[in-house]
């Protein structure tokens, strides 16, 4: 079908009209769609701003305590863990992983935060080990290309958009797209490729994951002082679904947009993902219906002795040579201490300065997230393009949405959860972190219904209930001079026998960095006490 201009100007403002927030009520079908606000800890982690604590009523001696268990926590702990030191985790939420958790209903289970992980590069050393001993990796061709586990990689189809009122597949815009937009399209992927294949003077790649093995020459390093638009209208792309198509990638990744992602971060996207594998396309991934969530429940699965939940650390104090470590026990309101001879801290930044006078949190700043999973009682369908596991939604200020049951093993299941993720970059983050708090349930109900059924009127009185999990930090944010500046790069110097491990450390909140953190400082503590090991690195 071929669209007049008249026509895609028309189906595009219902469309905005329809995605406006307020404009659009959703009218209640059949029954009232339930549901609640979740969320982390905000009221008890925000006692670190200055509430008082009682003093410990018991003190315990360990070799090691890892503060935080996010994916990085798990990884020092998992590391800790196979090298059979003795060791505690302190968690301040009642479930590990961070923004990797996820929840389960009698459908399916479903992400609440991480749902993917790329195909590896080969810097990925550690995460590799991690894969091979999950099953992720089952082994290698005769040319050293890993062989991952066809359960685990994403089902076809991976990607479709909506726009003017269609689906089509892929989220490059095609609909309406100008000859000059194609030409800018195939050159940008063009550029992306080679920076993909280039080395600096040093050898090293570019854009590597982990980031901090990415070549260090200055003319690259560069690229941190402009934001990634400012980059794309000095290159000549100013095509603005091409611009929309890499907007919708920083804020995917990062919860930035276009205007204040890093230019360095903002190609590092594009060009960082250079894994490959034996036996699928080098553009897929690994993925579960739970997201990261399958990855972090293993990882903790085998550490459950070793973990303790609903523990708010409010001190961590040198005391010669070892580390008193202090929490508060959610459940009983006791406090306790810890007395350790190395301590891994895996905190964000802007926790980690409420504890170590050390450190600073000074030019870290974080994206709030809002991410809703909506139980259906049919699938979504929709005109030009089949459902996928990644549903985008063209030009809104929502991402779209992930299909839970995408790789269950059922044909064509009849009932599905839908995983919906809108990163609050709409406004700087202090101010949609107080929006978003300020929301009532039904108000943030009436936000991601008023999306979906005006993209998927077939859904109306099909909706059993739709959850809400408020992420207040949920990524520290990439902006214009932060990848390669100072304050990061502070971070990765370590002071034993306290040692840092988070993916804040690289300035990108994905899996490969955060688990590299957690193994890197799991492995600085085993050298402190003296444990000998081979290196996973």
């Amino acid at each position: 079908m071929i669209f007049t201009r008249r026509q895609l100007l028309k189906s595009g403002a219902a469309l905005a009209a329809a995605l406006g927030f307020g404009r659009v009520s959703f009218a209640r079908a059949d029954a009232p769609v339930t549901g609640k606000i979740l969320g982390a800890s905000a009221k008890i982690g925000h006692r670190l701003r200055g509430g008082s604590f009682p003093a410990p009523a018991t003190t315990a001696e360990k070799d090691a305590v890892i503060v935080g268990g996010g994916i990085a926590g798990l990884a020092a702990g998992y590391r800790l863990h196979k090298a059979g030191a003795d060791f505690t985790l302190l968690e301040l939420e009642p479930d590990t992983g961070g923004n990797a958790q996820s929840g389960r209903n009698d459908i399916s289970a479903y992400p609440w935060g991480a749902h993917y992980v790329p195909l590896l590069t080969d810097e990925c050393r550690a995460v590799k080990t991690l894969f091979r001993d999950f099953g992720i990796i089952t082994g290698d061709d005769d040319k050293g290309r890993a062989i991952y586990n066809e359960y685990y990689l994403c089902s076809d189809p991976h990607e479709r958009l909506y726009m003017f009122g269609r689906w089509q597949e892929g989220l490059l815009p095609q609909t309406g797209a100008t000859d000059d937009d194609r030409r800018q399209y195939d050159a940008f992927f063009r550029q992306v490729e080679g920076l993909r294949n280039i080395r600096g003077k040093d050898g090293k790649k570019l854009f590597a994951i982990p980031v901090d093995d990415s070549s260090q020459d200055a003319e690259w390093l560069a690229l941190d002082g402009l934001t990634m638009r400012e980059w794309m209208e000095r290159e000549g792309y100013t095509s603005k679904y091409l611009q929309w198509h890499v907007d919708y990638g920083c804020r995917d990744d990062y919860g930035v947009t276009l205007d204040d992602t890093s230019a360095w971060a903002g190609i590092h996207y594009f060009a960082g993902r250079s894994g490959v594998a034996a036996n699928t396309d080098d553009s897929n991934f690994v993925t579960w219906p739970e997201g990261n969530g399958f990855i972090a429940k293993k990882l903790a699965a085998p550490l459950a002795a070793n973990i303790t939940a609903q523990a708010l650390v409010f001190a961590v104090k040198r005391d010669g040579e070892r580390v008193n470590v202090d929490y508060l026990d959610q459940k009983t309101g006791a406090a306790h201490r810890i007395s350790a001879r190395t301590v891994v801290m895996a905190t964000p930044q802007f926790v980690s300065a409420r504890l170590l006078p050390e450190i600073s949190a000074e030019n870290f700043s974080y994206a709030p997230w809002a991410v809703a999973n909506i139980t259906l009682d049919r699938l979504p369908e929709g005109m030009g393009a089949e459902l996928a596991w990644d549903n985008m939604i063209f030009d809104s200020k929502l991402l779209g949405y992930v299909v839970a049951t995408h790789q269950g093993l059922e044909a064509r299941p009849m009932r599905t959860v839908l995983t919906y993720y809108w990163p609050l970059s709409h406004l700087p983050p202090k101010q949609a972190r107080e929006e978003a708090l300020a929301r009532s349930y039904d108000e943030w109900r009436d936000i991601f219904l008023n999306e979906l059924l005006a993209v998927h009127p077939e859904l109306k009185g099909f909706v059993k209930s739709l959850d809400v999990w408020i992420w207040g930090h949920a990524m520290v944010r990439p902006v214009k001079g932060f990848m390669w500046g100072d304050a990061r790069r502070n971070t990765l110097k370590q002071n034993p026998p306290i040692f840092h491990a988070h993916s804040d450390m690289s300035g990108i909140s994905i899996f490969e960095e955060a688990y590299t953190h957690g193994v890197r400082a799991g492995e600085n503590a085993l050298a402190h006490l003296g444990q000998s090991f081979e290196s996973e690195l």
